[in-house]
Order: C-alpha cells, then sequence, then structure tokens
C-alpha cells in the first residue's frame, strides 16, 4: 500500500468529511422539497448516505484511511495506529469538512451557508440509540479490517444503511457530522444543545467497540501438543 504524506491525509479527510455532509444534508433538503412523507424522506436520506460512503471509503480510503468521523479516528489512535499528533489534525480536517460539507449543500439550494437547528433530538433513547448506532460502526470497520479488507467500503456503507432504520435517532454515529448537522435548519438537523448528549454517546458506544472487538478478534492460542516420544522423556 503507498504510504501518503500528512497534508494529503488530512486534506482527504476533510474532502471525505465534507462530501459526506453535503450528501447527507443536501439529499434531506431534496427530499423534503418533493414529499411530504417522513417515511419516504428518510429513506432517500438513507439511501444516498450509504451509498456515498461507499464510493468516498473507496476512493479516498486507500490514502488516509477514511476516517471521516473524530470516532473512529479516536479508535485507531487508541489501538496505536495514529499518532496522537496525526489524531489532532484528523480532527481538525473532519470538523473543518463538514462544517463545509453543511455550507456547500445549502449553497446548492440557495439557502443560508449556515442555519442553527431547532429540532430537538434528546432523551436516554436518542442517547442510547446513538451509543449502539457508534458500536456497530465500529465494530464494523474493525472486523471488515480483520476479515474482508477489500469489502469495508460496503460493509460500513451497508451497516449506516441498516442503522439509519434500526435506531431511533437514524444513527448520526460521527461527532463531526453532529456538529455539521447542528448548522441546518433543514430535514437532517440537530438542535445544537443536543449536540454534547449525542457525542457523549458515541464516543463511548466507540470505546465499548474497540474494547469488545480487541477481544473477540484476537484468536485463542493453539495448545502445543506433545508426542508420545516427548512425553515419556
Amino acid at each position: 500500500m503507498q504510504q501518503f504524506d500528512l497534508t494529503r491525509r488530512c486534506v482527504a479527510e476533510a474532502l471525505g468529511t465534507g462530501l459526506l455532509v453535503a450528501t447527507v444534508v443536501g439529499s434531506g433538503i431534496m427530499a423534503d422539497a418533493l414529499t411530504a412523507d417522513d417515511a419516504l424522506a428518510l429513506l432517500a436520506n438513507t439511501i444516498a448516505t450509504g451509498s456515498i460512503l461507499v464510493v468516498l471509503i473507496t476512493i479516498l480510503g486507500p490514502i488516509s484511511g477514511a476516517h471521516f468521523n473524530p470516532a473512529v479516528s479516536l479508535v485507531f489512535t487508541l489501538s496505536g495506529d495514529l499518532s496522537r499528533r496525526d489524531f489532532s489534525l484528523y480532527l481538525i480536517a473532519q470538523v473543518a469538512g463538514a462544517v463545509m460539507g453543511t455550507i456547500v449543500a445549502h449553497l446548492m439550494f440557495a439557502l443560508a451557508p449556515l442555519d442553527i437547528s431547532p429540532t430537538v433530538r434528546s432523551g436516554s433513547a436518542q442517547w442510547f440509540s446513538e451509543a449502539i448506532a457508534t458500536f456497530g460502526l465500529v465494530a464494523t470497520i474493525l472486523s471488515g479490517i480483520r476479515f474482508r479488507r477489500e469489502g469495508v467500503p460496503w460493509l460500513v456503507g451497508l451497516y449506516i444503511t441498516a442503522a439509519y432504520w434500526f435506531t431511533a435517532s437514524t444513527s448520526f454515529a460521527n461527532p463531526a457530522v453532529a456538529l455539521a448537522r447542528s448548522l441546518t435548519n433543514t430535514f437532517s438537523g440537530i438542535r445544537p444543545t443536543d449536540l454534547p448528549g449525542f457525542i457523549t454517546a458515541e464516543l463511548l458506544g466507540a470505546a465499548f467497540a474497540l474494547f469488545l472487538m480487541k477481544w473477540l478478534l484476537r484468536p485463542a492460542e493453539t495448545p502445543v501438543t506433545h508426542t508420545s516420544a516427548e512425553t515419556t522423556r
């Protein structure tokens, strides 16, 4: 695998996170404009998000690892695969890219660049959903890397597509995306005051996934067998 310098990796993280957010926000705006049916709008939002994840991870993964998510970068930092310095710069790139993604989506639909969301997403069920959503995302990534690395783009895209529907929170599973979604008063928005609960839950879910998957993915040591001749010595 080719090694890319930190500048290119950070640009890839900013670009990928930005395009992800532009897709989440933009598809939500488009869906809301085309239908009054919330279920149909969510379906359109889901398909667009899952699809873009497959594309972005495939084309940018070889450059930066395609984290596009501070929770994912934190997991790789805790596991020793990403340095603290690189984590800090990835975090800045992801947050900056996410905010730019919201701005780009708004400008494409002739909206104000940024608009604070009033959408309430709070309560224990929402927080628990975010913990589960992020746990599942990290578990999918770690297991995919371990067993089917080439399939990770599809695994992540399909997981997020499913998690949109089986979680009460519609699976943000990403602190940078959650922050960016607080800056849009559209279908995908979240009230800024609800961010601390979401982000805390996401980080806890990611940490628990790392803890469990490190144990689960570690194969048992093969017991040493002795021949009858060795045992008689």
